[in-house]
């Protein structure tokens, strides 16, 4: 039996499995699952040299599995039985900034993360899938744009535990500059509000900023606050990723835990929670509703992204409406969770022939 699965080697999942093995409890048990075989036997030497290296004992394997589907990862569950599965693979890919821009780059930054949703979520799916079918009592933590894709499975009527990173990689950020014995932090954040830390500081005016709490009280400037804090431009694994090795560990050993995740059970945006007798819940401020802290989440993707509705009806909004608009108004119209299969086939079409236009 293995305590942890993580699907996906890239930089991502790295992150996890090596501060996992650095830093897990003695006779932990984490598998890495993907195509690449090379890869895969790298990370697990070097997850299994960190073990090493800082004494923990953890006890790391490798998975090679052809294709990451539903029926592929409902196999390597049931011979590994799990007691947390991880998906860090999305059909998305590349990186959207370059030189000489396709046109499906373009479009990406015109439009947002949000006109990526259903490639994100493609192979999260499938593993929920799997989970499913074959651990249902596991926990399933989907890594690829969380904050929504979260909710699509969920409308899937499928199981979502929680994503990792986004408001997490805030909280700890914010922890990390407040230092030692400082006070209990509870925030509330969209993934959008990830963007203006990446600012300097004098720049954040104007930006949207994510709720925090300090000690049951909310900080009325944010910005003037934590202006220290500094993201960088490109994605910050060495925080997001590490945030899940305390979750993980926690759901691998019934252990109770409090702290940040985006999408706990399927809902908008990211939020405080705990973890006790196996169940993750909200863990909100004093005087806050559940009803006011999902709403306050959802606005930014009622204005400008991804809307799911409660039966899973994927609805777009603002600029991710219109620049799907212009490339399919078909997608643009949106579709429902159980017509997954022909939103997806559609877009990668869109995606295809746009990636033939190359930048000026």
């Amino acid at each position: 039996m293995t305590d942890i699965v993580i699907f996906g080697t890239g930089s991502f999942a790295a992150r996890i499995l090596f501060d996992l093995a650095a830093t897990g409890p003695a006779g932990i048990r984490v598998a890495i699952a993907g195509r690449n075989a090379a890869r895969l036997a790298w990370l697990r030497t070097a997850a299994a040299a960190r073990a090493a290296m800082f004494g923990t004992g953890v006890d790391v394997s490798e998975r090679r599995i052809d294709t990451l589907n539903a029926e592929t990862a409902a196999a390597l569950l049931a011979a590994l039985r799990p007691a947390v599965v991880a998906n860090t693979a999305s059909a998305q890919g590349g990186r959207v900034v370059t030189a000489r821009p396709d046109g499906w780059t373009r479009l990406v930054q015109d439009a947002g993360l949000g006109i990526t949703a259903i490639l994100q979520v493609r192979l999260s799916l499938a593993v929920a899938r799997a989970v499913a079918a074959e651990r249902p009592r596991a926990h399933f933590i989907n890594c690829c744009y969380p904050d929504v894709a979260n909710a699509m499975i969920a409308g899937a009527g499928l199981p979502i535990t929680s994503g990792i990173g986004n408001v997490a990689i805030l909280a700890h950020a914010f922890a990390g500059l407040l230092g030692p014995g400082h006070g209990r932090l509870q925030l509330l954040a969209q993934h959008a509000a990830l963007a203006a830390f990446r600012l300097p500081p004098a720049q954040r005016a104007g930006k949207a900023p994510p709720r925090v709490w300090l000690d049951g009280q909310e900080i009325g400037d944010v910005f003037a606050r934590f202006a220290a804090v500094q993201l960088a431009p490109e994605p910050v694994i060495d925080i997001s990723g590490a945030s899940g090795v305390p979750l993980f560990v926690a759901l691998a050993r019934n252990q109770a835990w409090r702290g940040h995740v985006p999408g706990p059970g399927g809902r908008p945006g990211g939020y405080p929670v705990r973890l006790d007798g196996g169940v993750l819940s909200l863990d909100l401020p004093p005087g806050l509703t559940e009803q006011e802290a999902v709403a306050w989440n959802g606005a930014f993707e009622e204005r400008n992204g991804v809307v799911v509705g409660s039966g899973g009806e994927v609805r777009y909004t603002g600029r991710v409406a219109e620049a799907l608009r212009a490339v399919s108004p078909e997608l643009a119209a949106g579709f429902a969770m159980r017509d997954f299969a022909a939103a997806d086939s559609a877009l990668s079409a869109v995606r295809a022939r746009l990636m033939q236009s190359a930048g000026g």
